[in-house]
């Protein structure tokens, strides 16, 4: 008999409930690991297949059939959105997303317009092919925090110190802030529409917030990302908020309306269920570089995170980042075999 999707163990776990196995999903699972995906992409650029409904179903679906995990990751980019209102920007290989001309000035703010649902057409067909095809296995659509989506229009680039984005913050808070707006209102409708299209969960990047201060998280950047979480709050579905180097901001994001905080890597979980709150489930906290050590110390560390799991509401089982590109794909095969064994909590 097939699982409904509702009791599926993804949306048990980030319920609160106890599911009949702890679920597992890998950031970046649709990707550069797997080599039917390099074969597919070869000669297409990234944001072409972003754009491509049979090219995203068919990334999507690949680590779902390979690894056996308990979710699939839209297969997309977190700068999708502003490429798709007309934002001059590419994702550069070897680089990461390139911005034509940085946002620095507030007439630069007209170019981020609404997002309307045929902007993003082809992205919303693939979404409603693959909640067919998927059946009882969970669709996670997925956006950028507004911090994150900032740092890359205001660097140009990624950055190592954020330098143009912190000199805007405390120099034009008004600018920031109506730069942070805009931001969150486009993230915002593009969670919606992914989720109207059949998207069963969602998921909030904001991978560059541990660069800020406590303070600075608070005051810059912790209101949009609540504001684009509670854009799906009346859709019914499941949200993460997930950050890198965030433990000291742990209580913050968890005060920003998710019902999963995700956990990278640096904090044992029972730890950051203590920051958290026990009132959040917890996805994480592999490190994605202990997946090139023999399977023996992949196996005892995957336990040591199950276990400290087991502190919180709810655990969802991940890395504490993306699966990194030289990953061998049986590693990830053979570790989602140890979380399914693993007694839960």
């Amino acid at each position: 008999m097939t699982t409904p999707l509702s009791e599926s163990p993804f949306l048990r776990a980030c319920r609160g409930e106890t599911p009949d196995h702890v679920p597992v999903w890998f950031m970046r699972q649709a990707g550069r690991s797997l080599p039917e995906y390099r074969k597919l992409r070869e000669g297409i650029a990234m944001l072409d297949s972003c754009f491509t409904t049979d090219l995203v179903v068919e990334i999507t679906m690949q680590p779902v059939r390979r690894h056996g995990v308990d979710a699939a990751i839209f297969f997309s980019d977190i700068v999708v959105p502003l490429k798709a209102i007309g934002v001059d920007l590419d994702i550069v290989p070897g680089v990461g997303p390139v911005i034509a001309e940085p946002i620095r000035s507030r007439a630069q703010l007209a170019q981020l317009r609404d997002l309307e649902p045929d902007d993003v057409a082809t992205i919303l067909a693939a979404v409603t092919a693959l909640t067919g095809e998927l059946g009882s296995t969970p669709l996670i659509g997925f956006a950028g925090a507004p911090f994150t989506l900032a740092s890359y229009l205001v660097e140009g680039r990624p950055s190592r110190d954020y330098r143009h984005t912190k000199a805007l913050m405390h120099t034009d808070p008004d600018l920031w802030h109506d730069l942070m707006s805009r931001i969150a209102a486009i993230a915002g409708q593009f969670l919606r529409l992914q989720v109207q299209a059949g998207a069963s969960a969602v998921q909030v990047f904001d991978s560059w917030a541990g660069a800020l201060s406590l303070a600075d998280y608070r005051t810059f950047s912790q209101p949009y990302a609540a504001a684009v979480l509670a854009s799906v709050a009346d859709l019914g579905v499941p949200r993460i908020h997930f950050g890198v180097g965030t433990g000291e901001l742990l209580g913050a994001m968890g005060d920003a309306g998710a019902d999963v905080v995700g956990v990278d890597w640096r904090i044992p979980l029972d730890e950051a269920v203590r920051r958290i709150g026990p009132d959040h489930a917890v996805q994480g906290n592999l490190d994605p570089t202990l997946l090139f050590a023999p399977p023996e110390v992949v196996e005892r560390e995957a336990r040591r995170v199950l276990d400290e799991g087991r502190a919180a509401r709810g655990h969802i089982f991940n890395l504490g980042h993306g699966v990194l590109p030289e990953t061998d794909p049986d590693a990830l095969t053979r570790l989602v075999d140890v979380v399914h064994a693993h007694e839960p909590g």
